[in-house]
């Protein structure tokens, strides 16, 4: 295999890849093209690169539902929330951000604006970087605290927000609402050290670590099997779960998982992860499942790195903030199909 220097085109699978979980422990083909025969299997996104171009052919099998499913853009699109004739900016959902710090005030500055790009109804930032946030968005209704901030439809909490006393209490405040909460970042590290506070929680929870915020999470890392590892997390803790990658990975409590494969690894970058906390917060205020929110999201999120590095010439690494700067144009392509 190391010694081919011609295109391969793989029949089903590139040999050496593992077909259900994308995995790869020794010598493995990475294919030009695969064609796949019957039914797309796991491996052809969880390990897309090694696939290249994915070719299905249809030979007449009858098969059972999936509990692994990648939802096409056009199914995005469609579920995408805008406003009808009797809407106004309530009834649209009102998200709300606890993200950043005055010291560290990018972590709101980015999750506030992809709220606020994301849906047309309201956001609300509670903390200390309220400044920062208005300064570049001042359609959003700022408060100091989580406390004084007002109603809301769903919260997002944890980016940039620290690990303190504080922070671990308002966490806790936001976890006892019956609202939808996602989890990000240090809110996941302060549910690391007390995971009682989110444990088989009623109302909607959704967390989204990447692999390192995952090991925290549950004592070992995700590889190699990942979808095994998300679903049982998400069963144990009867919690959604979105896993970071370039196939990011969302397990429901009842082992149903969505899969995004984002096409490149442009996201792999700081801050990306609170523009993503963003977007889903705002969906989940809007009414949408967790596990909706957190698919349409993250196709939104990889479509928008992708705008991002891409100028019709080239492609170049690209930042947080050029992701952010992406997002409508990412939600106009989807609801174009």
């Amino acid at each position: 295999v190391d010694a081919i220097t011609a295109p391969i085109v793989a029949v089903d699978t590139p040999s050496g890849v593992d077909p259900d979980t994308g995995a790869v422990d020794g010598p493995a083909v990475t294919a030009a093209v695969t064609v796949a025969f019957g039914a797309l299997k796991p491996v052809h996104s969880l390990a897309a690169a090694r696939c290249g171009r994915v070719e299905f052919v249809d030979i007449g099998l009858d098969l059972p539902v999936s509990d692994l499913v990648a939802a096409e853009p056009s199914e995005i699109g469609a579920i995408w929330p805008v406003p009808g004739p009797d809407d106004d900016k309530y009834s649209q959902g009102v998200v709300g951000i606890i993200a950043g710090s005055a010291t560290y005030p990018g972590a709101g500055v980015l999750c506030t604006g992809a709220a606020v790009a994301a849906t047309s109804g309201m956001v609300r930032y509670a903390g200390t970087a309220a400044d920062a946030v208005l300064a570049r968005y001042p359609e959003v209704v700022a408060a100091p605290s989580f406390a004084a901030a007002g109603r809301a439809q769903a919260w997002v909490v944890g980016p940039g927000g620290g690990t303190d006393d504080a922070a671990a209490q308002t966490l806790r405040d936001v976890l006892a609402t019956d609202l939808p909460v996602l989890v990000d970042a240090d809110g996941l590290t302060l549910i690391a050290r007390d995971p009682s506070v989110v444990r088989d929680r009623p109302a909607p929870t959704l967390l989204t670590p990447h692999a390192g915020e995952f090991a925290r999470l549950t004592g070992s890392r995700p590889e190699p099997d990942r979808v095994a590892a998300v679903r049982a997390l998400a069963a144990d803790w009867q919690v959604h779960v979105l896993l970071k990658g370039r196939a990011t990975l969302i397990a429901r409590p009842d082992g149903h998982v969505f899969v995004n494969d984002a096409g490149g690894s442009w996201a792999s970058t700081a801050g990306a992860g609170d523009v993503l906390s963003g977007l889903i917060g705002a969906l989940m205020s809007a009414g949408m499942a967790p596990d909706l929110a957190a698919a349409a999201g993250a196709r939104a999120h990889s479509l928008a790195a992708n705008l991002a590095a891409r100028d019709g010439v080239g492609a170049a690494p690209v930042s947080a903030s050029a992701i952010l700067s992406q997002v409508r144009a990412a939600v106009r392509t989807l609801r174009r199909y």
